[in-house]
């Protein structure tokens, strides 16, 4: 398959745009919609008390992803749960060198590795059907921008590592056909149409679940809070981000809807942010926000080594040096 040329400043822009909107929204976290005035600012705070550009759990498995798709050459379930159990137990790729946060879907597919040897720990269970592997996606689409088949294997795959409800994969596999046509510059209108995938009629001969299919046809673009809502149950997460990116014409505007939903919304943030990120490019870069984040320069690496994995073959890729930020 033809390789495709994807500016690098879109694979920093992804990752740093993750981190930035988990930052903005750890300032809301847990906060019910109506109980806190908007905000238009990276705070930092939040009830983890973080400082301003600090992130949570989302961006720590994210680049504890990356880092495993980097060092194994490729994907390796094993090499990955290895590396959220030293997130999990020592704050490994964390913004703070501690633990700060996990959901209990992604404790119990841990505890289970660790007894197990088994990396496909994720529960199947319906009430397992949480945002936690939707929220890390990102560096499969990276990784396997030329080859959406089979980015849409491993995206399914990253997600039974922690979770294994068809709901959840199946919001991970969508969502990343979404980051590589964004990487790949497809307009936004292209990109929001129902049902889009990078290879032409996907959708019509792979099964989504019903709750995904539904924001694969454009639930997102009919609705509005309070139908919008920044819960943890991932198709209500997915909605949330898809909306204030369908809702919005720059990425911080999209980003400060997509927080101030209030509840989850580091999540929330953190998958906007993704997807945001990769769609607006070397703009995102430029941010004062992108200044502020905690490990930028660790997350700037982690972007260039992802690009020169994905194109290791490509003839002519040149290595960009210095920073990017």
């Amino acid at each position: 398959m033809q390789q495709a040329t994807i500016p690098w400043q879109r694979y920093a822009a992804c990752l740093v745009g993750a981190a930035i909107g988990d930052a903005l929204g750890a300032t809301l976290e847990f906060q019910r919609p109506g109980s806190f005035v908007s905000i238009s600012d990276m705070l930092g705070g939040g009830v983890f008390n973080l400082a301003a550009g600090q992130w949570t759990d989302d961006t720590a498995m994210l680049l504890c992803l990356a880092e495993s798709l980097i060092e194994s050459k490729g994907f390796d379930a094993v090499d990955q749960m290895q590396r959220y159990r030293r997130w999990l137990k020592a704050g490994h790729l964390s913004s703070t060198g501690g633990y700060i946060d996990s959901g209990r879907t992604i404790r119990e597919a841990i505890n289970y590795f660790s007894q197990t040897g088994d990396a496909y720990a994720g529960d199947q269970d319906r009430w397992s059907a949480g945002n936690g592997s939707l929220m890390r996606i990102a560096p499969i689409a990276l990784a396997y921008v030329n080859n959406p088949q089979l980015a849409d294997n491993y995206a399914a795959a990253s997600s039974r590592t922690t979770h294994g409800n068809q709901i959840a994969i199946d919001a991970c596999r969508y969502f990343t056909g979404l980051i590589i046509g964004a990487l790949r510059g497809v307009p936004k209108t292209q990109l929001l149409a129902a049902n889009y995938h990078p290879l032409a009629n996907y959708w019509q001969h792979q099964t989504l679940s019903p709750e995904i299919a539904e924001i694969a046809a454009g639930s997102f673009r009919e609705r509005q809070p309070p139908e919008i809502e920044a819960l943890g149950y991932v198709p209500r997460t997915l909605e949330a981000a898809l909306w204030a990116f369908y809702q919005s014409t720059s990425f911080e505007q999209g980003c400060l809807l997509a927080v101030n939903l209030g509840n989850d919304a580091d999540t929330t943030g953190a998958i906007y942010g993704q997807l945001a990120g990769a769609y607006y490019g070397e703009v995102v870069l430029h941010s004062p926000w992108a200044n502020r984040i905690a490990l930028k320069q660790t997350i700037a690496t982690f972007a260039a080594k992802l690009n020169l994995l994905a194109f290791f073959n490509h003839e002519g890729h040149e290595e960009h040096e210095g920073t990017l930020f």
